[in-house]
C-alpha cells in the first residue's frame, strides 16, 4: 500500500492493519521454515509496510502532543 493511501486512513484502521500484518508475518515465517513459501520477498514487503504504518502512527502521535494542525 502506498504511503499516501495510508495517510488517508484513521488511527484505528492503521492499528488494525498493523495487527493483521503481524499475524500474516507469523504465518509467512512458519511457511518459510517449513519450505512451503514460494515468494520469500513477501516477508520483506510486509515488514516494510508495517514500518511505514508505524512511522505514520508515530508522526500523528507527535502532532497531537505538540498541538500542530495537519
Amino acid at each position: 500500500m502506498k504511503t499516501i493511501e495510508l495517510r488517508k486512513k484513521d488511527k484505528k484502521e492503521l492499528e488494525k492493519t498493523v495487527h493483521g500484518n503481524a499475524k500474516k508475518l507469523s504465518d509467512l515465517r512458519f511457511k518459510f521454515s517449513s519450505g512451503k513459501l514460494k515468494n520469500v520477498k513477501e516477508i520483506a514487503n510486509l515488514k516494510k509496510e508495517t514500518a511505514r504504518i508505524l512511522t505514520i502512527l508515530k508522526e500523528t502521535l507527535g502532532r497531537s502532543n505538540t498541538g500542530e494542525a495537519k
